[in-house]
């Protein structure tokens, strides 16, 4: 395998389906503009794991599963010197560097690795697991508006691809992001806004309108589209229109009523707020970014 780590190989060629899938999911948190290599350390020092990792050895291999019986239980990281070379099939197409965090969509969302992580150098990465990055979570919120922001990025790019056209695929449901305590608790805390009613039919957010509000869906469905492909359906305990919020750019999509519903609207400061003061509702907002961002990620591919 130390043979396919060439890292002073020219650029690589346009990247083929699979490739550009891995490329979405797992470069870029970095490069967002809301990215901040100081709130990252101060994030993973709270309770991370101080490793080194020899040159020319995996960190965690492609299609590695997050759990199972003889799972070591999966861990994310911030590379603190060093280089991390990215491989897909064995084949080099990018490379972390130091301030840079990866690996976190298995911590996130218990996603499967999606490439191979090789040390090219010596490295020191500070480490978290799931626990660890819950505990973290509640010493530093912030961190979750940082990452939803730059998850979001990404998937604003998928979605501009998507609305070119190609093949559509069939819609994934979205339920239950939110479990019936946590509606309870919000229900609480938005005890000044009660849930609206919307009838079948009736558009709730319109693609290229100012987004001031997400939405948690307390009963029925709403359909999600781009441009005229319904991408998502959204149920009970389901959540949308949360990226608006995040980097205060206009909604993405279109969101439908597909049956009667009631939804709980939630403002951007509410929003903040709640993410700051209960850190499970900012790992479950990731959690449904994350596993939205992959499969916007894997129909962009199957475009060609």
């Amino acid at each position: 395998m130390a043979d396919d780590l060439d890292f002073s190989a020219p650029a690589a060629p346009k990247p083929a389906p699979a490739e550009a899938v891995v490329r979405s999911a797992v470069q870029g948190t970095a490069q967002s503009p809301a990215y901040s290599p100081a709130l990252a350390l101060e994030f993973f020092r709270a309770t991370g794991t101080v490793e080194q990792k020899p040159a020319g050895k995996p960190i965690f291999v492609e299609n590695e599963k997050a759990g199972g019986l003889f799972s070591k239980g999966a861990r994310m990281y911030l590379l603190l010197d060093g280089e991390i070379g990215l491989m897909i099939r064995n084949k080099f197409f990018g490379v972390v560097k130091a301030g840079e965090i990866f690996g976190e969509l298995a911590v996130i969302a218990g996603l499967p690795r999606s490439a191979t992580a090789m040390a090219k150098t010596e490295c020191k990465v500070l480490s978290l697991d799931e626990k660890q990055f819950h505990a973290a979570l509640q010493k530093t919120p912030e961190f979750a508006l940082m990452l939803m922001s730059s998850m979001g990025q990404r998937m604003r790019q998928s979605i501009a691809k998507l609305g070119t056209g190609g093949p559509a695929a069939a819609p994934v449901e979205r339920s239950n992001v939110i479990d019936r305590k946590m509606l309870a608790e919000l229900a609480r805390e938005l005890s000044g806004q009660p849930p609206v009613p919307y009838g079948p039919g009736k558009t709730i957010i319109s693609a290229g309108a100012v987004g001031t509000s997400m939405y948690v869906v307390m009963d029925g469905h709403v359909a999600i589209s781009i441009g005229n492909r319904v991408v998502e359906r959204v149920g009970p305990g389901g959540i949308f229109g949360e990226m608006a919020l995040v980097d205060r750019a206009a909604r993405a999509a279109n969101a439908v009523a597909e049956t009667q519903c009631s939804l709980i609207a939630v403002g951007r400061n509410d929003f903040i707020a709640l993410v700051k003061a209960k850190p499970v509702f900012g790992a479950l907002l990731l959690k449904s970014l994350a596993e939205r961002m992959q499969y916007l990620a894997q129909q962009v591919a199957q475009m060609g």
